[in-house]
């Protein structure tokens, strides 16, 4: 990924860098050659003025008026051809000579010889030149005489060819920084993710604990705060998993254990404690059936209790769970004590299942009458349950609806110890809490009115 980073980095600095200068090259180049190409445009013009001004009687006068009087400047040149021949060419020290030139001046004479002024592009001794070639002549005078006025392409785009070298090495070298620059700033941006990975490479499923510094506050940052949350939950899923083999292996001891020691004193010539034997033997299994059953039923909770919430009359809900629940104990007193007028957004069934399952927990644990209610306290809904019996301490309130957490004296110990855990789940399903307080129960949820 660094590399990666790194070399769409340099590609479009790179490109960046071609276009900018490319394209400053091509408009300055532009603008050199018009230059030459108005200079050239300006001897022409000039050497009509002056063959005019110079009013000189022989053709050879015209033509060294026009050499003396439109001086060259600095990487341009000026030469007049009589009949095919040089004729004239300036004094001094000249440094451009293309008259010099036979193919050149051979070239010059052709083009002119159809008449009128020639501009063109020409290789003289290797280099590029741009001239402009005047027709000349002089009335009564047979001869044909010819101006030319050159100007040296490569001394004028000289400077922009060497200002550009000079560009594209200077270009080189940035982008040279730029790769280093950006190798480093790419390491440092992705040095989470590498630590990221080299933690999760590290983290097993025996030591789930380690978790990742988080340095910033940028998008890695909270990638690795997402990942944190992540092995969070696996962690505490892991945690989950292993207590729950352990709460498992310690529930089914028990009763293995009653059913192997009866087992290994039974004397089976005594029919009648073969009898006993089997009955609780049995009666064991049951209970083991039982545990399993509510094992499995919380195990579906726990990978994500599916609701189907919907409009639901609370007190019709409330008196209906009543009349469920007073077939678990017909010789109890059940009474709804308060019901809810509202209709809420939850789901009944399992509202239903977890009142009930409070219920049950009311006649195993519990004496006397049972009370039901349903009721809003500032926009929460609670689904309670009361009985006459001495209820949960404090400190065993706090456990109780927990996986195989049973309650202290007074609450007995019979049953699972699942089945509050599974109350716990339903309330939390819904986005609210179970809680206990002495001997009542109760199940505590966001009330959602429905429109």
């Amino acid at each position: 990924m660094r590399s990666r980073i790194l070399a769409s980095m340099l590609a479009v600095t790179a490109v960046g860098m071609v276009l900018a200068g490319g394209t400053a090259y091509a408009i300055q180049r532009e603008r050199t050659l018009a230059q030459i190409d108005g200079r050239l445009a300006d001897a022409a013009a000039d050497a009509s003025v002056v063959a005019a001004d110079a009013a000189a009687p022989t053709l050879e006068g015209t033509l060294s008026a026009l050499v003396q009087r439109i001086r060259p400047a600095s990487g341009e040149g000026t030469f007049a051809l009589l009949d095919g021949a040089t004729a004239v060419v300036p004094g001094g020290d000249v440094p451009l000579h293309p008259e010099r030139d036979a193919a050149f001046v051979s070239r010059i004479l052709d083009e002119v010889a159809a008449g009128g002024v020639v501009r063109g592009t020409a290789l003289v001794g290797g280099e590029p030149l741009r001239y402009v070639a005047v027709p000349v002549g002089l009335t009564g005078d047979d001869r044909s005489g010819t101006f030319v006025f050159v100007s040296d392409l490569g001394a004028a785009l000289g400077p922009l060819n060497d200002a550009f070298t000079t560009f594209a090495l200077v270009a080189l070298v940035a982008l040279v920084a730029v790769g280093l620059v950006g190798w480093v700033v790419a390491g440092r941006l992705l040095a989470p993710v590498r630590r990221l990975r080299e933690t999760a490479a590290r983290i097993t499923a025996s030591d789930p604990s380690e978790r990742i510094e988080v340095v910033g506050a940028d998008d890695v940052s909270e990638l690795t705060v997402t990942v944190n949350d992540m092995l969070d939950r696996l962690d505490g899923a892991l945690q989950g998993q292993r207590r729950l083999l352990d709460d498992v292996g310690h529930e089914l001891k028990t009763p293995i254990t009653i059913v192997r020691g009866h087992l290994e004193v039974m004397r089976a010539e005594d029919p009648a404690d073969v009898v006993a034997t089997r009955d609780l033997a049995v009666d064991e299994l049951d209970r083991m059936a039982g545990l399993v059953r509510d094992i499995a039923e919380l195990s579906d909770l726990n990978r994500g209790l599916r609701i189907r919430p919907q409009p639901t009359p609370v007190a019709a809900l409330t008196h209906t769970i009543r009349l469920k629940a007073a077939a678990l104990d017909p010789e109890r007193e059940w009474a709804v004590t308060q019901a809810a007028d509202r209709t809420a957004v939850l789901d009944p069934d399992r509202i239903t299942q977890a009142v009930l399952q409070l219920a049950a927990n009311a006649v195993t644990h519990g004496r006397g009458a049972v009370r039901m209610s349903s009721a809003v306290h500032d926009g929460r809904l609670v689904f309670s349950v009361e009985d006459d019996g001495p209820g949960v301490s404090v400190e065993a309130a706090r456990t109780v609806f927990e996986r195989f957490a049973r309650g202290a004296v007074g609450r007995g110990a019979a049953g699972s110890g699942l089945g509050l855990a599974i109350v716990a789940a339903i309330a939390a399903a819904h986005g609210g809490a179970a809680s206990a307080e002495g001997s009542v129960f109760s199940i505590d949820i966001p009330l959602v009115e429905a429109p």
